[in-house]
């Protein structure tokens, strides 16, 4: 898959891909479905590359054995040694914008010259 597919383009990938995954794994798609907890048509829904939840997606990779490949697409974010002496070693919880401690000044007639 490339960063420049659809949307589309990408849930069908995806879809195939799962559906190739459970063929391999000798399994119908109500067996499947049903030890997901999904309907049978959710299940078609994700295989056809219609959007789906992504509970209903989780649960399937969790049948199928391959929760655990999640941490190759979305590894958990490195903290480096001087992070943590910036944040008193604590974690941030949320994004900032870095070096706007400068106070921005109103903008008044004349000081674009």
């Amino acid at each position: 898959m490339t960063e420049y597919q659809s949307d589309n383009a990408i849930l069908a990938e995806l879809g195939s891909r799962l559906s190739s995954l459970r063929v391999s794994q000798n399994m119908t798609q109500a067996s499947l479905a049903r030890e997901a907890g999904i309907s049978k048509r959710t299940l078609e829904r994700i295989e056809a590359g219609q959007s789906a939840q992504i509970t209903n997606f989780v649960r399937v990779l969790r049948v199928l054995n391959v929760l655990d490949r999640l941490e190759t697409l979305l590894p958990r974010p490195e903290t480096g040694p001087m992070d943590l002496l910036k944040s008193s070693g604590k974690t941030p919880q949320r994004a900032s914008r870095r070096g706007t401690t400068k106070e921005i000044q109103p903008w008044q007639w004349g000081d674009d010259q």
